[in-house]
Formats: C-alpha cells, structure tokens, sequence
C-alpha cells in the first residue's frame, strides 16, 4: 500500500538505507503472503513453533521477572499475527522515521524488521516442505517439524535469526532504561490515535512496558540463545529428543 513512499524517500546514512531495503523486502513479502494458498498452514507451524519455545523455556516464561518480556517477544515479533495494519503504518511513516529518529535506532527498527522477515520467510518455507511431503499441520509432530528442518539446509539463515534475537533483544534493553522514552510514549499516545497510528503505538508502548519489568536482560538472552543453539545441534544431529536440554542450560 505505502510501497511507493518507501521507494521515494531519500536516505542518506547506512542504515537507513538497510533499513529502507529491509521494508522495501518486507513489504513484497507480506503481499506474497498474504494470497499464499499455504497461509494457514504457515501460521499454524508458527503457532506451533512458539508453544515449543514456551515449553523449552518454560522456566523463564513462567518467571514473573521475564514473562511478561518473552509474550511480547513471541506475540509481537515472532508470531505477529494480525499485524498487517501495525507495519504497514511503519511503512507509511518511514519519511519521517528517517528523518528525526537517532541513526542508531534506525538500526534496531531494521533489526526487527530483518528478524520479523527471516522468521516468516522460514516458516512459510517450512509449510511448502510440508505440503510436498503430503503432511498436514493440523497435527504437528516434533518428528516432522524436526525433518523439515533439517530438509531446509537454511543453517546460515537460522543462525542469522538468533543473531538478530540476541542484538536486537540488547539495544531495546538498552532503549527502554530511558526514562525519556517512557514520557514520550505516554504524551504522544493521543496524537498517534487521531494520525491513524494507533496499533503502531500500541506495539512500542508493550515493547517498552514489557522490558522495563524485566531484570538482568543479558543473562535471558544469554541463556535463551544458548539453548536455542543447543536446541539446532541436536535437530541437525537427529537427537531423539531435541527439545530436551541439560538442566545447567
């Protein structure tokens, strides 16, 4: 919808320009998806995929200091459900994101971005696997999930994705400990809601809400992506039971 506004803004930093690619990427991704024939089968192997990160993590989903963090981080950014009108009005303000937002937080917004990207791209990937084998994702079994995986022969683009887990997770962190921001997103909610931006709004006062109540954010994501690497050693290994970890994980 607001692809031609993405194309004619002028940037000028590096990245900016990442991140004007990114959107721009994104954008015709999210048209492709959305008339996908395997749509639903895509978000239901998100949907599955983000019980199990609840179930591999579950003491951290169920500690009261992280769990309100890792909702948002599955709700918002890994499975973001009925999000379409949230990024198309990033796209629609993007002319003014570059200019008056930081350099600096223009790279954590194409982290996200990047992130939201890869992740959706895989599991669309993983539902065309999953039609060709004759599979249905109505009943997803960690058996099939774990060979589709492992049919992908995606690693780089997997590891790329914990990557921009990790970076992105530390820069909010970061973001959300100024106390500034908390003001701005509490006086500028009105404006946002008559400007149409709403949902846009909403999602970065969750984000700075859930991190603010989150303590020692380093060590979850710490430990969230070690087990995660573990969790991939032991798919691509055919581990009998690749969600199972040690307990010092």
């Amino acid at each position: 919808m607001y692809r031609e506004r993405l194309v004619a803004t002028e940037v000028h930093s590096e990245n900016a320009h990442r991140l004007k690619r990114l959107l721009l990427e994104y954008h015709d991704f999210r048209q492709l998806k959305s008339t996908h024939p395997l749509l639903d089968d895509s978000r239901r192997l998100a949907d599955w995929q983000a019980e199990r990160l609840k179930t591999t993590h579950r003491d951290l989903y169920q500690h009261p200091g992280y769990h309100t963090g890792l909702e948002f981080l599955l709700s918002d950014l890994y499975a973001p459900a009925g999000m379409t009108r949230r990024d198309d009005n990033i796209d629609r303000v993007f002319p003014k994101m570059v200019k008056w937002l930081p350099d600096h937080l223009l790279a954590t917004f194409a982290g996200l971005v990047e992130l939201n990207l890869i992740t959706q791209s895989l599991d669309l990937e993983l539902a065309e696997w999953f039609d060709q084998q004759g599979l249905s994702t109505q009943a997803i079994s960690p058996e099939a999930w774990c060979q589709g995986y492992r049919a992908s022969l995606q690693l780089p683009i997997r590891e790329r994705q914990l990557a921009l887990v990790s970076e992105t997770g530390q820069e909010l962190d970061r973001y959300v400990r100024n106390r500034t921001l908390g003001w701005l997103l509490s006086m500028t909610r009105g404006p946002a809601e008559m400007a149409e931006l709403g949902d846009l709004h909403s999602f970065l006062h969750r984000g700075y809400s859930a991190f603010r109540k989150m303590d020692k954010v380093d060590v979850l994501i710490h430990r969230l992506i070690s087990r995660e690497q573990q969790v991939m050693t032991n798919i691509l290994e055919g581990h009998p039971e690749p969600f199972a970890l040690p307990g010092d994980l």
